[in-house]
Parts: structure tokens; sequence; C-alpha cells
């Protein structure tokens, strides 16, 4: 019997061996080629695929074409399954691929019919661009095929990989859309809803648009609120219950800024861009260099390095020799509601929601001429969503002649006609002057129907709109030499009415990266890159002196354990700080009590018809309720704002004294790296290891240029001077692969966790792979 069992657990033991080895050679079998000589069909000439140290590709064609047909191969084998997951997130078709669980999700989509109006208005997306498209399109199907064994994610969902197609080059663009502006627009909608059921000096505290931080390029601050008083509005006499607000949302936004060349030492003009989204891994971006003949270019030679999106063939930020450029999402208004009557003419698409292991599901999409209803009331009228990216032209690929742009002007002149997500766009040219400008499409509203933006008026009585993205708002050459963006208010009050207000982010931000560019006269790459790496908590210095205010003076044990704790500021968002850590909660606190007690009174009233809208500018309300203390917007429940204070500190003390000892509650501790691959959340927790980032705490927070959360902060930072690339300076977290058996899944991830400069050009070839026409 003994030897039976010893045989039955060698057989056993074997057995695991072979299906481990069998698992890994299938993994192994989708890994990208990086080496060797291979067959490309449409290709006119050989093309060669360099990659270094870190995966960044180095792409040298014959002409435009070849050049993207390589990239669309490279990217397939590295990036496809994060492809098909931006195609399928915007046209709401998530559920085809990963089942049930992203219905409701694709609903959200689906509503706006992405997929359908893209193959109607195809045409207009590809432009004078198709044929360069559809070598992408090509060679991103062929790079598909050329894999052994489909991508490894889908193994693990038991699907096959569909092919690409010119339509879903623009869907990734409309995947952007998605996520730089709220396709439910649901603040305008909530603000408008609240406006109609409180007090009108309740509202224009809710509705307020800025706060003394302020630093636009154009125009002055708009500074803090102006309180009422009791006769304008009593938060006590409005009988409302206080719920809990939100009124300190996640960490977002993004920051570009520029010197000319008058600032530096050889005349060079210098950008910084650093875009924060959502982190994963592998990271949103590819790294690539592109080099090819081109008539249309300076010199006849385009040669472009930057920051690529799988799935659109174009370099999206980057530098060409002559010009560089970057992006900050600009929060203009993209979008109104209309109240649609009862009776108003509406059409119903019935569209099928594919879902994977079920039945089809059937959701019907009522649409009027001004766009699809995304709610109906009790009465049988509707709200109609108006939207940039329903729209033709919304994504145009155009936007990659930015590789061959010689100058400024021209530069300017692509961006005059951009088809993506509306931007801030920094540029610099090899001459050292700077620009500012508008880029992407916008409402052309008519006369008497401005941007509605948070006044909470809707666009009854408005003709549908068109879009355009010409005679947009640009600052050229400034006096100062300087330009700064960090998705606030840039325009003044002129320009506002006419672009919107769609949700500027509060301007500490950008407060701080224009006080760093003001204070030295001289710049070079590592000064800018020394500005995106600021964590300082300038913001919070007076809240840290109010929390000192509150309890440190209190006998109460726990405040005392508290102003122990938080005694010495260390002034920055860094890993090892407590003060900073204490000093933001207790800051998320107070303002949640606030923002509570002011949205009460529309949450009793309006019951269900509620929506939570997202505040951004509420410092510029709450900081002059705390310096003045009115007992008519004193919250109910307090007794005075002086107990509210020390409510919320207590509250911070509670919540952080569980975990131990008070002095040992860093901002690191909860400020973790979270970049995992997407389907590692539905994995056992043991595949964290293969399929996440380092768990590394990571200094940086909101409303500092080091915006930094555990799955949100800089997706790529760069800085760089055209002509000069070789100096310039970039990272990128999660790495270049999708495959995390490759090697260089995560590379260069802890550059950018630990801020350590990386040659924003490719570095010397390890691996170099021919492509070739087929036979």
């Amino acid at each position: 019997m003994r030897r039976v069992w010893r045989w039955l657990v060698a057989v056993l033991a074997a057995l695991v061996l072979l299906g481990a080895l069998a698992a890994w050679l299938l993994l192994r079998g989708s890994l990208a080629d990086l080496d060797g000589q291979h067959a490309l069909p449409g290709l006119a000439a050989p093309v060669t695929v360099e990659r270094d140290a870190l995966g960044v590709v180095t792409i040298t064609a014959g002409s435009q074409a070849d050049a993207l047909r390589a990239l669309g191969r490279v990217h397939a084998q590295e990036r496809f399954f994060e492809m098909d997951l931006m195609r399928r997130s915007a046209a709401g078709e998530l559920s085809a691929l990963v089942g049930p669980a992203a219905v409701e999700a694709d609903k959200r989509m689906r509503v706006h019919r992405l997929r359908a109006r893209t193959e109607a208005q195809l045409s207009a997306a590809l432009g004078g661009d198709a044929a360069q498209v559809r070598a992408y399109v090509d060679g991103v199907n062929a790079g598909l095929l050329g894999l052994p064994v489909r991508p490894w994610p889908y193994l693990l969902l038991r699907q096959p990989p569909q092919p690409w197609q010119a339509s879903d080059s623009v869907l990734a663009g409309l995947a952007m859309y998605a996520d730089l502006q709220d396709p439910r627009n649901q603040t305008e909608l909530a603000l408008a809803r609240i406006r109609a059921v409180v007090p009108p000096a309740l509202y224009a505290l809710l509705a307020h648009e800025g706060s003394q931080w302020d630093a636009p390029l154009q125009g002055e601050p708009l500074g803090d609120a102006t309180l009422p008083d009791a006769s304008q509005l009593d938060l006590r006499a409005l009988a409302a219950t206080p719920g809990a607000g939100r009124a300190d949302p996640d960490p977002t936004g993004s920051n570009n800024f520029a010197v000319a060349g008058a600032l530096t030492a050889d005349g060079r003009a210098i950008i910084a861009d650093d875009m924060h989204l959502g982190l994963r891994a592998p990271s949103l971006w590819f790294r690539v260099r592109l080099r090819y003949p081109d008539p249309r270019a300076p010199g006849g030679q385009v040669d472009v390095s930057g920051f690529s999106l799988p799935g659109v063939p174009a370099v999206i930020v980057g530098s060409n020799g002559h010009v560089a450029w970057g992006f900050t999402n600009a929060y203009i208004d993209t979008a109104d509601f209309r109240r649609e009557p009862a009776d108003a003419a509406v059409t119903v698409h019935q569209e099928r929601i594919a879902v994977a292991g079920q039945a089809d599901v059937m959701f019907p999409v009522r649409e009027t001429t001004w766009g699809p209803v995304l709610h109906t009331h009790a009465d049988g009228s509707g709200d109609a969503l108006r939207w940039v990216a329903q729209l033709p032209g919304a994504v145009r690929m155009d936007f990659a002649d930015m590789a061959r742009a010689g100058t400024l002007a021209q530069a300017l002149q692509v961006a005059d006609r951009a088809g993506v997500p509306a931007q801030n766009m920094v540029i610099a040219d090899a001459a050292g002057h700077i620009a500012w400008r508008l880029v992407g499409p916008r409402p052309d509203r008519a006369p008497g129907c401005a941007p509605v933006g948070y006044t909470g008026a809707n666009a009854s009585g408005c003709t549908p709109w068109p879009i355009h993205s010409d005679a947009a708002p640009a600052l050229i050459d400034p006096p100062d030499h300087r330009l700064w963006t960090a998705n606030t208010r840039v325009v003044d009050a002129a320009t506002l009415a006419t672009v919107g207000d769609g949700g500027y982010d509060l301007g500490a931000r950008a407060r701080q990266i224009r006080d760093l560019l003001a204070s030295q006269d001289r710049f070079d790459e590592h000064d800018l890159l020394a500005i995106q790496l600021d964590d300082r908590a300038v913001f919070l210095q007076r809240w840290w002196t109010l929390l000192q205010q509150v309890a440190g003076h209190s006998d109460d044990p726990a405040l005392q354990r508290l102003a122990a704790a938080s005694k010495h500021w260390d002034g920055r968002a860094s890993v090892d700080s407590v003060s900073y850590r204490i000093t933001r909660g207790f800051r998320g606190i107070v303002l949640d009590t606030v923002s509570g007690a002011l949205l009460a009174p529309a949450k009793a009233r309006l019951g269900d018809d509620y929506l939570e809208p997202r505040l951004p500018q509420l410092e510029g309300v709450v900081w002059p309720m705390i310096e003045q203390r009115p007992a008519n917007l004193l919250p109910p429940g307090f007794a005075s704002w002086d107990a509210l204070l020390a409510d919320a500190a207590r509250r911070v003390e509670a919540d952080l004294a569980p975990q131990g000892p008070l002095e040992q509650r860093t901002w690191g501790e909860r400020n973790t790296a979270d970049l995992c691959q997407p389907l590692s959340r539905a994995l056992p927790t043991v595949a964290r290891r293969w399929l996440c980032m380092p768990a590394d705490p990571l200094p940086g927070d909101r409303d500092m240029p080091r915006v930094q959360g555990p799955s949100f902060g800089a997706s790529q930072r760069m800085v760089v001077s055209p002509g000069h690339e070789a100096d310039g300076i970039v990272h990128m977290p999660g790495g270049q692969s999708g495959h995390p058996l490759s090697p260089y899944w995560g590379a260069g991830h802890e550059d950018w966790v630990h801020g350590r400069p990386t040659p924003f050009l490719p570095g010397k070839a390890q691996h170099v792979m021919t492509l070739v026409p087929a036979r």
C-alpha cells in the first residue's frame, strides 16, 4: 500500500507539474514578438522595430502608412486586451466579454449609441487620414493573428478576441471622452433640480464657481463666496436633517506648464505635462518613437517621440524636434439637458446588449432631436442630453498631423481641427515660443443659449447645436514667458460665459505651480520636473493651524492625543507624514459636515429625484464660514462652530485610533499604490502578486502638483524641449507590456514611484525586429 500511495502521489505531482508547464507554455504563447524577421501584409518596404531596456519602441519605416501599420502590430501584441476594453466601454459592449456584471455599466454608455453613431459618421472621423487609419487597423489584426496563442486574458474569459475595425479606433477616442467628461452630466442636472427647491442664497453657495486660490491665465480670481445674512438664509429654519455630504472628492486633474526661451540659458522653450488619470497595470499609454520620410514635414522627415494610446494611430503628447505639446482636461461645458414635453417626437432604438453566458438584454433608448432621454418624469416629460461626444467630428484622426508640425503656427493650425475631448493644450517650438490653446470640439450654441454650466437652467427653447473647434481661446507668447494649467478656470469672465464651467477643479494646484514658476528666472528640464514632483501641502497649512487651535487647547483626552500626534507640521504629503494625514482627514470631515447641511434641504424636498452634485469649489464657501462663524449657517445639531470643529477632530481620532498609535498613522500607510491589471479583481488574491504593481507608499495627494491616490495620479510625466529631446525626462507607471511574463511588464514603474528621471528618448536597442512585406 505504501508503494501504491507513493506511486499515486508521484503521478499526482507529475500531473500538477505538467499542468503548470502547460499553463506556462500557453501563457508564453501570447508574448509579443521582440526579435527576428516577420512578414506583415500590406507593407511597401521593410520596417525596423527596436525596443530598449524599458520596452520603449522605435519604429523606422519608409512611409507613414508603413510606420502606422507596424505600430498597429506592436500595439496589438502588447496591448490588445486593453484596446478591446476601451472600445467596448465606449460602445457599451463590455457584457459580451465579461458577463452580466457589466450590464448596468453598458446601459450607461449604450444610451448614447456611440457605436451606431460612429459607424454612421465614420468618414467625418477619418477625414483625410483614412488610408493611414486602415493601415493601422490592418496592422492590429495582423499582430493579433501573429500570436501563437490568443492574448492571455481571453483564455481566462474563455472568449475569442474580435477583429479590430476603423470604427474601433474612433471608439477608443470616445472612451477618453467618457473618462474625461461625465456621460450623464449629473452635476448640471443635480444643481438644476436643487435650484428649483432651495432659497436662492443657498443655491448661490452650492454653485459658487471660485475661491481665493484661483490662478487663471486670463482675468482675475473669482474669490471666496460672500456669505448671506440671516434675512437671506438661515439653515436652522429650513427644518432639514443634515446627512453626510461628500465635498472632498477623490484626486482629479492634470498639469501642464511651460517656460519660453527667454527664461532658459540657451533660448530653448520647455514644456511639462502630466496627465492625471485612473492608474492600472499596464499603463494607459504606450511610449513610442516614429521615424519616416514625409515631404510635408520639415526637412522631409518625421521623427516624433512620446506617448501613444493603443487603439489610436497617433502620438497623443510628445515632441517632434520642432514642436512639443501636452494636455490637461479643460472642464468646459460640453453637454446640455433639455426638458422634453410628454408629447415630444421620440424615436425608440431597441439596443441589444450581448451578455457572455446569458441571454441578450434588450435595452430601449428613447431619443429626441436633442439627444437621448436619460430621465423620465411622472408627467411623461423627459430630460434629453446633448453631448459633444455624440456628434460628427467629436473624434477626428487628423490630430496625427501634429507629428509633422514645424512651427508654433502650424501646430496651432492642427489644433484648430483637433477632434479630441476639450483640452488645455500647451505648445512650445524650437524657436523658444510657447502658447496655450483650448482645443477640441465645443458646442456652437445659438445666441441666447449660453452654456448652462452650473446655473441649473435647461436648454428649453434652444435649437440643437452643432460643434466646432476653430476660433478657440488662446494665449500666445505671454509677456511673462510662463504658462500653466491644472484643470482650473483658465479664462476670464467674458470667455467663461461662452465656453462654460464643466466642473473646474479648485485652484490651489494651479496657484502652487504658478507661484513656483514665478519664483525663479532661469529654468532647465530638472527644474520643471521638480515642480511636477512638488508635494508641499501649501493649501492645507491653514487647516493644520486651525486643527492645532481646536485640539491643542482642549482638555478632551482624544483631542490632546490628536494634537500631540500632529504637532509637527511636515508641510508635505510625504509618505512618513502623520500631521498631513490627520489634517487632511480633519478638513474632509468639516467639509462633509457643512456640505451635508447645505444639501439637506434639497434632499428632503426632492426625495428620489435628488442627485448628488460634485462641489469642487466648496472650499471657497466653507473657509469664510470658519473665519466668520455665522450662526445662520451653522449646521443643525451643533451648539457652535467650535463644537462642530471639535466634533470633526474627535471623529478623526476615532477613525485612526483603532488602527494603532496615532503617531504611526502615516500618509503612506493610507496612500498605498493599487495598480492592477483589470482582471485581477475577479481572480484569487494570490493572483495580485503577478497582476499588480508593488504596493508602494506614495507621496502626493490632491490640491498640489504631485497629484497622487492609490489608483489615480500621473499616468505619465513628460518634460521636454523641442530640438533638445535628448535632455528630456519622462515617467510612466505600469510598464509597456500587458503581459505579466514580458520583460517590460512594470518596466520603469519604480522610477515613476520614486521620481527618478528617465530619458525622454529611447535608449540603446536590446531587441530588434524586422517586419517585411508578405510575399
